[in-house]
């Protein structure tokens, strides 16, 4: 017992060192709550701690520490590879740039941005698990930390009755997905006997055995087990605002201010994707096994234990080897047992993943498809420039959802292909920060100046403001995937890894709906460029500090259009050690 609870903790003191920019974005969020001590109020501002908390967590936990092989930390509970540090890295740089956005635009103001830079960083830690989460538990719950801030967040206006109606709505519908995710992720846990998502990916590839699909066993089990997986896709679905699980998206991004809105259409979209990426992958592929030194020392105390647990007796010493085979009971709702051998060999365990792949695969690729058509067609008589952008990232995360059903048909037979899928998703976030957080930027920056977010008074904007509007041009133009922009470098990616997995519906249907985006994205544009000034618009002028913000959000856009191999280099290692 003693060595079992020294490797325990030795375990976890090696952890901390794949956990240290979570462990600096925790301090930070003490730091800044110490802030609202009246004293310290007056003399330090929070938006100081917040810069430099998000910078020094960026430095703790970048690229620039490179991962030779996955770790499990704190006895499977979490994975440190790639794939964690990248988005990692992209919540935490986003954390630094919406930090300077919020000083730049105001909002909020200094008495409450303790409240709200200490939500922004609890909701950004939630993510950060969720990017990591290597258990079906630490699913929800970083689910629930990104969450819950989020819904205080999105209420943010104080005593403005749609800012106060968006958070309850968010509320209630994160509640009502949280509580189905929960209940999905009890059945799934209770079928396989295990949280820790590799293990249940080997328990389920041992119960879809093509004897047992054969000869029928196990049908009540496999129904258990898709009901299940579809009550965890609704929280996922949820935290990425794919249909039907949508309906709050335009009513809180309408409602909370722009600076919320920034943050979660970047920083909830990047993680959530993440976390669907990890699910899809958990359930559909057996990666190389991981153990951590704490698994090791638990498994050998168990064996070490065994004899004196269970004594063998004469009867059991007389046995044959042939019965001493190791067997997998599963218990079926009916009550019937039904036995069979656990697969040795991964190559098998993969092969017999193949209906979990194929499950996964049409219903992603479904939810994407109706999402981006839903999205794109939605958006096509608004009137608001936040609800418009509302549907828009409604529509984009219909196409970054694509890759995921890519790659869990390519997983079987070519996992090279799949990780290309993968990476098409991962480049494909990386500028979708840029062009949302520029986006809204530019929403918030013009709010200010013209007091107005209508569309209609972005008319002639350009004899005002000629640097934004040809920046917030870029952005749209970008959103549509029209070349030379990162946007078009994404989407010709995503498009590409759909070719390799024969998806041709999902295809045609993802080019459909690109030439559809391009009415209501353009149409701003000619708002902004083409239609005559209204003469009783009071003076416009951008000044320089929030200008040159949208042109240094803007530009790299233009730059990954261009080179984009720099951010492919990132994708490319951030999905390196996933197949």
């Amino acid at each position: 017992m003693y060595d079992l609870m020294h490797s325990l903790t030795a375990d976890s003191m090696r952890s901390v060192g794949g956990f240290e920019g979570e462990l600096v974005l925790c301090a930070t969020i003490v730091l800044i709550l110490l802030l609202r001590i009246p004293r310290l109020t007056s003399r330090i501002d929070s938006f100081y701690v917040m810069l430099v908390g998000s910078a020094v967590a960026l430095y703790m936990a970048g690229p620039w520490h490179p991962v030779e092989q996955p770790s499990q930390l704190f006895t499977g509970l979490l994975i440190n590879d790639t794939f964690t540090v990248y988005f990692r890295t992209l919540l935490l740089f986003f954390a630094v740039l919406f930090a300077i956005f919020t000083r730049i635009s105001g909002v909020p103001d200094r008495d409450a941005a303790p409240d709200v830079y200490a939500l922004v960083l609890g909701a950004t830690l939630g993510m950060c698990i969720m990017a990591s989460a290597n258990n079906a538990l630490m699913i929800f719950l970083g689910v629930e930390m990104a969450s819950v801030p989020s819904y205080a967040l999105a209420g943010l206006l104080k005593g403005r009755r749609q800012s106060s109606e968006a958070a309850i709505k968010y509320a209630v519908y994160g509640a009502g997905t949280a509580g189905i995710m929960l209940y999905g992720i009890s059945l799934l846990c209770g079928v396989l006997g295990s949280a820790h998502i590799p293990t249940m990916g080997v328990r389920l590839a041992e119960l879809l055995q093509p004897a047992n699909l054969e000869a029928g066993v196990g049908l009540d089990t496999h129904m258990v087990l898709a009901l299940g997986g579809l009550m965890v896709m609704v929280g996922l679905a949820f935290k990425l605002s794919a249909v039907p699980f949508h309906f709050w998206c335009p009513d809180v991004f309408e409602g909370a201010s722009a600076e919320v809105n920034a943050f979660l259409s970047v920083a909830s979209k990047a993680a959530a994707l993440a976390l669907l990426a990890r699910v899809a992958i958990g359930f559909g592929y057996i990666a190389p096994p991981i153990e951590t030194q704490a698994e090791e020392q638990v498994a050998l105390f168990n064996v070490a234990d065994e004899p004196a647990q269970q004594p063998e007796t004469k009867e059991q010493e007389a046995k044959p080897p042939a019965e001493e085979e190791e067997v997998l009971l599963v218990e079926e709702p009916s009550g019937s047992a039904a036995a069979f051998s656990p697969l040795a060999d991964r190559a098998e365990q993969i092969a017999a993943l193949a209906p979990a792949r194929d499950y996964l695969a049409w219903v992603l690729a479904f939810m994407a498809m109706i999402t981006c058509t839903f999205g794109n067609l939605a958006a096509y008589g608004q009137t608001n420039i936040k609800r418009l952008l509302a549907y828009s990232t409604i529509a984009q995360a219909g196409y970054m959802m694509m890759p995921v059903p890519a790659a869990m048909v390519l997983a079987g037979s070519n996992p090279a292909a799949a990780q290309g899928a993968i990476q098409a998703m991962v480049f494909y976030a990386g500028a979708y920060l840029f062009m949302n957080l520029g986006a809204f930027a530019i929403v918030a920056f013009l709010r200010n100046v013209l007091l107005s977010e209508e569309i209609e008074d972005y008319a002639g904007l350009i004899r005002r403001a000629p640097i934004t509007v040809i920046c917030f041009s870029l952005i749209l133009v970008s959103l549509i995937g029209i070349p030379p922009l990162a946007g078009f470098v994404g989407k010709f990616q995503i498009f590409s890894a759909l070719v390799q997995a024969k998806l041709w519906i999902v295809l045609l249907v993802a080019g459909l709906n690109t030439a559809i985006s391009l009415y209501y994205y353009l149409r701003v544009v000619k708002t902004m460029t083409i239609d005559p000034e209204p003469e009783t618009r009071r003076p416009v002028s951008m000044s320089f500090i929030p200008g040159t913000y949208v042109v240094l959000v803007s530009v790299p856009l233009l730059i990954l259009g261009i080179w984009p191999e720099s951010l492919n280099a990132l994708a490319r290692m951030a999905t390196g050690q996933l197949f």
